[in-house]
């Protein structure tokens, strides 16, 4: 009888565990109704007949599962019979010789195959819908998709999102929101830009707060809407609504229990989670090519250029914290790392002559002066980049 209830609850969890996969299969097949799911069979064939855009992609992708629905929407809009265009996918993972072929080296990666060609046009814009849409219709010659489509903000950089007159209503319309408001020219701004930078680091994970900017020599219509007559001004705004202006110390200390105090008032139960697993997050600053030109701009800019998997990189990783640690009080220098695998940055590598990792580069108030050849070693680069500060501070 034992025997017996024991193979009895065997095949009730074997029968439990087929209606769970059934069940999750048919969930994926929901959630891509529209996407077109092509293999190394049928690729070939099907991007003969149609003009096609393609995310290349990897299941276990963050960037890639963030774009997914998005990518359904995009394919919603456009896998009509009467639409010149399909919208498809490739995992390649399971299809990697497609992807070689077609040059994929990182996820995901977007291409439009005009029909008949073999050929891609490599997507290289923000990936939200309007932006897809307009790099189709440019593509396409045609008005594809709602011209009312409301955009969606830049993925943020360390945490801190840019924010436009397209997208500020949208974003701040829900939740809690810490905003700088600035002008690029403003010397106070600029005091703050690496400190604000700091705040929205150190709160990248929480989601109960979003720290983000909007520069008002670009979008007036927004900073008048909040009468802003000096730079910067930093607003809390809850739900779309000014609730508070700041007027303490700018310092990332006390901005940083600003935030926490106002969170308090609004939701006893929140939490401010930082992340503190890691404590040289602050000491260098992380840019892409979308931000590399102002964030080099000023003073002396030490800049790594690495890929996360060279051995080298890996080992003088520590190094640069412990130099970026050294100059961290010194506003004169920037100790940089910019990852050149990030879609967002190959281009910037490219520009730059990268043609190994990790290469150091030294740039004076923007521009390229030198590359560092000599040890790795921390007192070597320490004493590197003091020489060109002493010999900045004399000129």
């Amino acid at each position: 009888m034992a025997a017996q209830s024991a193979s009895s609850v065997m095949l009730k969890k074997h029968i439990f565990l087929i209606v769970f996969m059934l069940s999750q299969a048919k969930s994926e097949e929901e959630d891509n109704l529209h996407t077109l799911q092509y293999t190394k069979e049928n690729f070939s064939s099907e991007i003969d007949k149609k003009n096609h855009f393609v995310m290349f992609y990897a299941p276990w992708c963050g960037h890639c599962q963030r774009l997914e629905p998005t990518w359904e929407q995009l394919a919603e809009l456009s896998n009509e019979e009467d639409n010149n265009i399909k919208v498809a996918k490739v995992d390649c993972t399971t299809d990697s010789s497609l992807c070689t072929e077609h040059d994929v080296t990182g996820y995901p990666t977007l291409k439009f195959f005009k029909a008949g060609e073999s050929k891609g046009t490599k997507f290289r814009g923000t990936r939200d819908l309007p932006s897809l849409l307009s790099f189709l219709n440019d593509q396409l010659g045609t008005n594809l998709g709602s011209e009312d489509v409301v955009p969606s903000p830049p993925e943020a950089v360390n945490g801190l999102l840019e924010l436009t007159e397209d997208t500020f209503d949208k974003h701040v319309s829900a939740g809690y929101h810490f905003v700088k408001f600035y002008a690029p020219w403003c010397g106070h701004c600029q005091k703050l830009a690496p400190t604000w930078d700091e705040l929205a680091n150190s709160l990248r994970n929480s989601k109960d707060v979003s720290i983000s900017k909007v520069d008002c020599t670009q979008h007036r219509g927004v900073c008048g809407q909040f009468d802003i007559k000096g730079y910067p001004t930093l607003l809390w705004i809850e739900d779309g609504k000014k609730v508070d202006k700041y007027s303490g110390q700018r310092t990332h200390e006390e901005l940083k229990a600003y935030v926490s105090k106002m969170l308090g008032n609004g939701n006893d139960q929140v939490n401010i989670k930082t992340d503190s697993s890691d404590s040289t997050t602050h000491t260098v600053l992380s840019l892409t090519g979308d931000n590399f030109e102002h964030g080099i701009e000023k003073g002396i800019s030490f800049v790594k250029f690495f890929a996360p998997w060279c051995g080298h990189c890996k080992r003088l990783a520590p190094i640069w914290e412990e130099l970026g640690k050294k100059f961290f009080v010194n506003e004169d220098v920037n100790i940089v790392k910019v990852d050149c695998t990030l879609d967002a940055s190959k281009e910037l590598c490219n520009e730059q002559e990268v043609d190994g990792f990790p290469t150091l580069c030294l740039y004076r108030d923007g521009q390229k002066v030198s590359e560092y050849n000599g040890a790795r070693n921390l007192d070597d680069l320490y004493e590197f980049v003091t020489n060109y500060l002493q010999l900045h501070d004399e000129l």
